[in-house]
């Protein structure tokens, strides 16, 4: 039997330089104006790095400028180590996959992250582009076609582009239903573009794993090595964290022989508010290009996994649904993965701000904790009213599916809620102990 070759002891690491080259590059969405990195840089933690947009819209602008999603961008760091998606019989839940709504299964490819990777280029309201082999033909002509061939294979790119595949791949998707495959391939060709546009996503993949992106440097980590002290604040955020703000009851830390990745790969629905300054509520006419992205109109609401399981994604949709799940779809409406807490604080300068929650609802930490701490105390806001956030709240997108176990009334003071804020500082990476104060 021949033996097959070993790969080059450099491969993991051209893998890695290949898919940054993919998350930074611009030609990939339709308008040649937006690469995945537009949402996701590494000074905010590789979510949205513009303040504006986090301050007003919550979610970002498209490669058609027009068009803004439904959500905010999560985070790249750690999005690797979610595991494929599955049904816990134990806890009766389900774990794992990417995305807010966890549409990204990994199940095809094995990997959440790398099918998380395949949705934006073709979603209408991000990087646009009609079909996904406008993606491979695009790789095609970049200076890192000799690299990715080096690494998957010469056939990567082997395919015979019809002559109008420029000017298809130049128009805004969606496609039309009529034609859904406005790239005309031959069946081989269409094959051989989709076994590279995985390649592509898997590449992304690999530099999201990469010690770049998923670092565990913060000085949380430190600490736990002994090479570093939390301050008082900090350690009594850490303390307040594992017991009576019930945050590791999802955000968990870790235990014997786990990671410390502050979530549990389940979803939650914390009654978070719409937010009414999203775009998307107004984006109910035809375009320029006669593509409505919100059909349901003001009346939309974000089901979240409920949503997936029972309709797919309205905008993108990389992995299937699998048949079984969708009884779990009524007992999973708002709610929406939890999220890892790291780099969850990390921004450029101290008044960058972030925002929070799966519509960018919430505009800093202090804000999101309060709403824990409050959200079953305080009365509903009236229109406009001047208390919301700090004396009311507005009632929640969905109530349906509602977390009351963990989250709403914690009884926690002000100054607890801030060493909360002051705890979760400290898992921002790049820390060194120069910087121990």
């Amino acid at each position: 039997m021949a033996r097959l070759a070993s790969p080059p002891d450099n491969q993991v690491q051209q893998i890695e330089l290949l898919g940054k080259l993919l998350l930074y590059d611009k030609e990939l969405s339709v308008n040649r104006n937006e690469a995945c990195a537009f949402c996701h840089m590494p000074e905010a933690g590789f979510t949205g790095p513009i303040a504006e947009f986090n301050r007003t819209t919550g979610s970002y602008p498209g490669s058609v400028r027009t068009r803004f999603s439904e959500r905010k961008p999560q985070t790249h760091t750690y999005a690797p180590l979610s595991p494929v998606l599955h049904y816990n019989e134990g806890q009766g839940d389900l774990v794992g996959g990417n995305f807010w709504d966890m549409r990204a299964t990994g199940r095809r490819l094995g990997n959440p992250a790398a099918e998380q990777a395949e949705g934006p280029p073709t979603n209408p309201v991000e990087m646009g582009l009609i079909d996904f082999a406008c993606a491979v033909y695009r790789a095609s002509r970049r200076p890192y076609r000799a690299l990715f061939e080096s690494v998957w294979g010469a056939q990567a790119f082997a395919i015979i582009w019809p002559a109008d595949t420029e000017g298809v791949c130049n128009r805004p998707g969606p496609p039309s239903a009529d034609n859904p495959s406005p790239v005309h391939l031959t069946p081989v060709d269409r094959g051989r573009a989709a076994a590279t546009f995985d390649q592509m996503a898997q590449s992304i993949a690999g530099y999201e794993s990469s010690h770049e992106v998923t670092a565990f440097s913060s000085k949380y980590d430190a600490v736990q090595a002994g090479k570093a002290q939390f301050s008082a604040q900090e350690q009594q955020g850490y303390d307040l964290f594992r017991d009576k703000a019930k945050c590791n009851g999802c955000h968990r830390d870790g235990g014997p022989g786990e990671e410390p990745l502050f979530t549990d790969f389940t979803a939650s629905n914390i009654g978070t508010p719409a937010n009414p300054t999203l775009p998307y509520y107004a984006e109910v006419e035809p375009d320029a290009m006669g593509y409505v992205a919100n059909k349901r109109g003001p009346s939309f609401v974000d089901l979240g996994v409920g949503g997936f399981l029972a309709d797919g994604h309205p905008l993108s949709q990389p992995s299937a649904v699998d048949a079984r799940w969708k009884p779990l779809a009524s007992g999973n409406r708002g709610r929406f993965k939890v999220p890892t807490l790291r780099n969850v604080d990390k921004r450029p300068s101290p008044d960058f701000i972030k925002a929070y929650a799966h519509n960018g609802y919430f505009k800093s930490l202090k804000e999101i904790v309060h709403f824990y701490n409050t959200r079953d105390l305080l009365p509903p806001c009236a229109a406009n009213d001047p208390r919301e956030g700090t004396g009311c709240w507005p009632v929640p997108e969905t109530a349906e599916n509602m977390n009351k176990s963990k989250v709403g009334n914690l009884g926690l003071s002000d100054a607890e809620e801030d060493a909360l804020v002051a705890f979760m500082q400290t898992l921002t990476d790049g820390f060194t102990p120069a910087q121990q104060k």
